[in-house]
């Protein structure tokens, strides 16, 4: 008969006694079926941290290939769900019954949605970084999902700005004019001389993390995605025709906003959806003036929710 092999873990007591908040795998890479409300499933590469905790302080170590395979099996067989990830997290508690009672994992992706375009209704792939996040402890799943969305923000100082520098040059130009018709007025307005200056603006990122209700079954990535474009009006594009870029250029002129407004949009927007228990925001504006960021934070403020 061959030798039976070593099992440090099992067979070993730890070194130093003590108890350890979580010990288990980061950075594991793993193709997923995500069940996202208002889409159909999508193939999603993610990266994925996965955790117990270490209860018993005189174990040498936890098991993590079996946190591995129990994974691996949601790969292959499943999808990712509500339901698949409580009983995921359950199944990694009970691979260790004896040595842990709590259990995190953490799924790091891009989830792909063809957007539409403005005007043209030309259709692009958009890729928007999503983190889906569970932890179980005694009987109890709490579930985050975290988006980023980019968008573009026109700042109201420099439009204000801009607006006086064209009036002061509409004033030289035209003052020794007591009537100007109508086609000298629309080809000056036309010309580099008549708009001497823009408003600065910039792309942005609105990071956005919510407490998902616990009767939701599928995870509503689609949803939240629509509400934060729908609320600054201003996405990032895909597909872009001439047409498009216009209309890009009118809703960015109708839509200004510092980072403080970002970020009210945002709030009001996401209190009108009961389906998230909680939530946290940040809005960040990578300034094309500044050298630095302008950012607003913003939470719901539950009671040992979300702090800023």
């Amino acid at each position: 008969m061959p030798n039976s092999m070593p099992d440090v873990a099992n067979q070993s007591q730890a070194q130093t006694e003590g108890t350890l908040d979580w010990v288990g795998m980061s950075n594991i890479e793993v193709p997923l079926m995500v069940a996202a409300s208002d889409a159909a499933e999508r193939p999603v590469a993610a990266h994925v941290e996965a955790f117990v905790n270490l209860k018993d302080p005189k174990t040498k170590g936890i098991h993590m290939s079996r946190l591995y395979l129990l994974l691996d099996q949601l790969s292959t067989e499943g999808e990712l769900s509500h339901s698949s990830l409580k009983q995921l997290l359950r199944d990694f508690i009970e691979s260790h019954s004896d040595i842990s009672n709590q259990a995190f994992i953490k799924f790091d992706f891009e989830y792909h949605l063809r957007r539409e375009s403005l005007i043209s209704r030309k259709k692009g792939w958009k890729a928007y970084p999503v983190s889906l996040t569970g932890r179980y402890d005694a009987g109890k799943l709490s579930l985050e999902l975290a988006v980023d969305v980019p968008y573009s923000s026109t700042c109201p100082c420099s439009a204000a700005l801009a607006r006086q520098l064209i009036q002061e040059a509409f004033v030289e130009k035209f003052a020794d004019k007591e009537v100007i018709d109508k086609a000298t007025l629309h080809e000056w307005l036309g010309s580099t001389e008549g708009i001497v200056a823009t408003p600065h603006s910039q792309r942005s990122t609105a990071e956005v993390k919510v407490k998902l209700a616990e009767d939701l079954e599928e995870f509503p990535i689609v949803a939240l995605i629509d509400a934060v474009e729908g609320a600054l009006k201003t996405p990032v594009q895909a597909a872009v025709k001439r047409e498009d870029e216009q209309e890009f250029a009118r809703l960015n002129g109708q839509n200004l906003m510092f980072c403080e407004d970002a970020s009210r949009r945002l709030k009001h927007q996401l209190n009108q959806m009961p389906i998230f228990k909680d939530f946290w925001l940040r809005v960040n504006h990578y300034e094309s003036l500044h050298a630095h960021d302008a950012v607003a934070i913003a939470t719901k403020g539950v009671d040992s929710g979300y702090r800023a």
